[in-house]
């Protein structure tokens, strides 16, 4: 972090990014680097990005004590030394490891990239790790995901998937100076797309899953690009882990040739961590898993049974790191995840509320095909939105598929952005009508959750699905705070007698 100007300069000029520059005094020493007006201070080098940025960031960044900045645009009338490059996402990451000057054989990195399940899988690798550190007098593990960020030094909560590449390589940064041996990272297509994690070498990566989704103008033009994203970990990447159960498997398993070494997993014949004999027994989740260096029986403190996919992801990461199973099944068997197939019942039983992040095609068809087996005497009912401004696919996809398993569903916002949430929900309504589903339209989120929990009869599931524990919703420009599906469902439940 004694790095000059000159130096960030000469990192940038070699990666051809500098377009031109008015830099005159290379020998200003750089303590800070961000692209955060409200955490600059003296000496910082200043970030200008993102579609919404603003001249009075900058101003504001000056006025704290900036002493230059990046961008790809030139504003007049500021004062402030600058180097204008051509792509400010490629730039980023170049000076986060300058700056940093991040060692990555210090870590040992693993990063999880699919369209469902990046959570849970990150959670249940940690808590194996953990399980194993902590025995051997080690610290606990670190972790970058959608719902926590531990690095050493800090444990907040996140604001988004992947965050930007000055923050991940603080974070690698933290978690290496503090003695940390290993971290958790969930990849989002955007952040490969991006370049969030663009120089890191990931000892080990994981590709869960894909479906089709984050299809959009602010996202991935079509399929082929949000897909190609995802396989691009695999350029970065030592060692994968393969769910040979996923579609499109074949092209997955041609993009992870470019890996030393590949281990798969799934419950298909072949796999190298295989799961059968799945068993629903008191509420738990239990399976079996075959590999060359153990056989043994896993529980799984979560229900849905789509988290034995994510458990045997876990385990091949495990398994490659060779963590002795007694720890996978100590880890297992006692993780939960906020938010996540988080359950809650009525005074006397009769009802229960599942709270979970479900939010594209593939994560409601799973959750409800796996509702249904779990819950088979139950109704079923839903409520959920779409978020506004991307992903516009989803509006058909949810509504069909919530239309198909519910006995009703109440639709309401799911961070609306600059879109009309009622309009949302009418595009949505349109496909569960489709199916002569019952449904009502309440844009109070909590407001649809209480009307849910009170309406409910005897033996109905209540589904509270896209937010998991988010404490914000996205209204026009601005986080708005939100108690948390899981705070409201707990809230109304104890007022329902049943």
């Amino acid at each position: 972090m004694n790095k000059t100007l000159k130096d960030y300069v000469n990192v940038l000029s070699e990666a051809n990014l500098i377009r031109m520059s008015s830099i005159y005094e290379e020998n200003e020493q750089i303590k800070n680097i961000t692209f955060d007006s409200q955490k600059v201070i003296n000496n910082t080098m200043f970030i200008c990005k993102g579609r919404s940025f603003k001249k009075e960031y900058l101003q504001e960044a000056a006025s704290r004590g900036a002493v230059c900045y990046i961008s790809e645009k030139y504003y007049a009338g500021i004062s402030l030394p600058y180097i204008l490059v051509n792509d400010i996402r490629q730039a980023m990451p170049l000076l986060a490891k300058e700056f940093y000057d991040f060692d990555s054989s210090t870590l040992h990195t693993i990063g999880i990239t699919g369209t469902k399940g990046k959570t849970t899988t990150s959670y249940y690798i940690k808590a194996i790790l953990d399980e194993y550190m902590t025995s051997h007098h080690q610290k606990k593990t670190a972790l970058i995901s959608s719902i926590k960020t531990y690095d050493g030094l800090s444990f907040a909560d996140s604001v988004m998937t992947t965050p930007e590449a000055i923050d991940v390589y603080q974070h690698m940064h933290n978690a290496a100076s503090t003695g940390i041996s290993h971290m958790t990272i969930e990849v989002s297509s955007q952040a490969l797309k991006y370049s969030r994690v663009k120089g890191i070498t990931f000892d080990t990566g994981v590709f869960l899953n894909i479906s089709e989704d984050h299809i959009g103008p602010l996202e991935h033009k079509d399929f082929d690009d949000y897909f190609h994203a995802k396989l691009s970990i695999f350029r970065q990447t030592k060692n994968a882990c393969v769910n040979i159960d996923s579609d499109y498997t074949e092209e997955i398993l041609n993009a992870a040739g470019a890996c030393q070494n590949i281990i798969t997993f799934g419950m298909g014949e072949g796999a190298d961590i295989q799961g059968s004999n799945i068993q629903i027994q008191n509420d738990r989740i239990s399976f079996d898993v075959t590999c060359s260096l153990f056989q043994t029986t896993i529980h799984l403190a979560m229900d849905g049974l789509f988290n034995v996919e994510n458990a045997l992801a876990a385990i091949a990461v495990a398994y490659l790191h060779k963590i002795p199973v007694e720890y996978i099944v100590k880890g297992l068997e006692k993780t939960v995840v906020a938010g996540r197939m988080e359950k809650f019942k009525s005074k006397r039983n009769n009802i229960s509320v599942i709270v979970d992040y479900a939010h594209n095609y593939l994560s409601f068809k799973k959750l409800y095909e796996s509702v249904r087996l779990e819950y088979p005497s139950c109704s079923i009912i839903s409520v959920f939105g779409c978020p506004g401004n991307k992903a516009y696919n989803r509006r058909k996809d949810l509504g069909t598929i919530a239309a198909r398993f519910s006995d009703k569903v109440y639709l309401s916002t799911d961070d609306p952005g600059t879109e009309s949430a009622a309009e949302i929900a009418k595009e949505i309504g349109k496909y569960i009508k489709q199916s002569d589903t019952a449904y009502e339209y309440i844009e109070n989120r909590e407001k649809a959750i209480r009307s849910a929990i009170r309406n409910a009869t005897n033996n109905t599931v209540i589904l509270i699905l896209g937010k998991g524990n988010e404490k914000y919703q996205k209204c026009g420009q601005k986080l708005c705070c939100y108690q948390t599906d899981s705070a409201i469902a707990q809230k109304y439940l104890s007022e329902n007698p049943l």
